[in-house]
């Protein structure tokens, strides 16, 4: 069984994200792709969105798509969320699974100051997500800065594919701002989730917030 894992805050999803995990299932040929929305990304303090409307939208968003699962693992642990905490439960859960853990470009650069990313990649195929194309990218070779010769430096030999994924210039940044200018998200997210930020109030100035179990 080839499990896919697609981690983030998913403050909030959008259709890039839905757009990155059909490709993945297609190109990696998955059985299942873990959707996990973080409880607190230790790397990426001061959401101020609550862990179950990012939870209830991400489950919106990936609503009827075959193989995925959106896991709420790391929300229903709370504190900090550790990717390779997460993985290991998979693990455990999977023993004889293949496991590929799906990241971008910019998530990559930070691999080294993860929580025992030598332990994380000894568990995973790391599977790296990129909107561009070229002779290196085709040998399958890392390219983010300075993770190859990271990755040689711990002596392991971490097996790295590299994804070409398509270009959707949105963000979750775009939409928050975009909700709180009173513009529309038509394109950006699925009806589900615009639906669900338009009840709730969410990023606008003093938004009402689902209560959270784990406070931050």
């Amino acid at each position: 069984m080839r499990i896919g894992v697609f981690g983030g805050s998913f403050d909030p999803p959008h259709t890039g994200h839905v757009l990155v995990a059909l490709d993945a299932i297609d190109a990696l040929a998955l059985d299942r792709l873990q959707v996990v929305p973080a409880a607190t990304q230790p790397l990426k303090l001061g959401t101020n969105t609550a862990s179950l409307d990012r939870l209830a939208m991400t489950r919106h968003c990936f609503e009827g798509l075959p193989h995925v699962e959106v896991d709420p693992i790391e929300i229903e642990r709370g504190g900090l969320s550790f990717t390779v905490d997460t993985v290991e439960s998979y693990r455990r859960q999977w023993p004889a699974a293949e496991l590929l853990l799906l990241l971008g470009d910019d998530a990559v650069a930070g691999l080294p100051r993860w929580r025992e990313p030598e332990r994380l990649l000894s568990m995973v195929q790391l599977v790296v997500l990129t909107r561009t194309i070229n002779a290196t990218v085709a040998t399958g070779a890392p390219q983010s800065p300075g993770i190859d010769q990271w990755l040689l430096a711990l002596e392991l030999h971490a097996p790295v594919r590299r994804l070409a994924a398509r270009r959707i210039d949105i963000s979750s940044t775009e939409i928050r701002a975009r909700v709180n200018d009173g513009r529309s998200l038509r394109g950006f997210v699925p009806d589900a989730v615009a639906a669900y930020i338009a009840s709730t109030g969410l990023y606008l100035q003093g938004p009402a917030a689902l209560s959270d179990p784990h406070p931050k």
